[in-house]
């Protein structure tokens, strides 16, 4: 079942005809841009230890959730990077979040990251969205490379990276800082077949 589209923001210079319908989703899943109402959710899943360990920023407020989701919108709008919502098609339950950013469109490269929500880990949420991205963003959006980098001690993304096609290319060695220090990390790309 593809993919679910809330249109609910205009498109920016990347999504000149809107945003696409994402193919290959999991049944019931809506991949949309974030709402200001997601605010209470996202501070919620950002007090899970597990995606506190993964991520250097801290959600400490509501207020501040919405200053997330507001800088998420406006780059959306804006065309400097799109961020969904994965969201449960029923009752609109954040099961996760799916990124492209970092964009050289010179280059039509782009970077992808992802991160899954307590409730919904192992149910195959986050693999069915990030290759729903993938398929559009080497498709109709044009790109030619996406990357996608995690610690080395991140066993989860991993292998939602190997689920989803990113063949490993190698380790950035102290690439990436976490709350407790530099991070090895492993260096995964899809390219345009």
């Amino acid at each position: 079942m593809p993919f679910l589209v809330d249109h609910a923001l205009p498109p920016g210079p990347l999504l000149p005809g809107g945003q696409p319908t994402m193919p290959g989703g999991a049944a019931g899943t809506v991949l949309r841009p974030w709402k200001e109402t997601d605010a209470a959710a996202l501070a919620e899943v950002f007090r899970d230890p597990v995606i506190q360990r993964w991520h250097l920023r801290r959600v400490e407020s509501l207020d501040e959730a919405r200053e997330w989701i507001a800088g998420w919108r406006h780059a959306w709008a804006h065309g400097t990077a799109v961020h969904w919502a994965v969201a449960d098609a029923h009752d609109d339950t954040l099961l996760a979040r799916v990124c492209l950013q970092r964009y050289d469109r010179h280059l039509g490269q782009a970077e992808i990251s992802y991160w899954t929500a307590p409730t919904a880990r192992g149910k195959g949420v986050c693999p069915a969205a990030v290759t729903a991205a993938t398929h559009w963003a080497l498709g109709e959006a044009g790109f030619a490379r996406l990357e996608l980098q995690h610690s080395t001690a991140n066993p989860a993304s991993c292998r939602v990276a190997e689920k989803t096609g990113y063949a490993l290319e190698g380790i950035r060695r102290r690439a990436m800082r976490h709350l407790d220090g530099p991070h090895d990390m492993h260096l995964h790309a899809r390219v345009k077949p």
